[in-house]
């Protein structure tokens, strides 16, 4: 039996996917590399920021809800709410990618 190592066989979706990835950032001049443990420091405090935001953003949310009798106001609230999250959701990934760009 061949090894799949050795390049034998078909490859996974996961597989085609990552080199089509691989490919466009290396078009797109994006490099990538190891990242150092001062880089993994940094990413790790973004997170942790990152994560008592949204923690702080759902009890806000909640609070609101459970105030909040119409549904108009509700769905309203909602929405806030879901942009709230996706901002800082966009906002962590974003720092994350420059950190990781920078050279270790």
């Amino acid at each position: 039996m061949l090894s799949r190592a050795m390049g034998d066989g078909p490859k996974s979706a996961y597989e085609l996917a990552m080199e089509r990835l691989r490919k466009k950032d290396a078009e797109e001049g994006v490099v990538t590399g190891p990242v150092s443990e001062a880089q993994k420091t940094e990413i790790a405090e973004v997170r942790r920021v990152a994560e008592a935001r949204l923690a702080e953003l759902k009890i806000l949310h909640q609070s609101a809800m459970a105030g909040a009798f119409d549904p108009g106001a509700r769905d309203a609230l909602e929405a806030e709410y879901r942009r709230d999250v996706e901002r800082v959701t966009e906002d962590r990934e974003r720092k994350i990618a420059k950190i990781r760009e920078r050279p270790a």
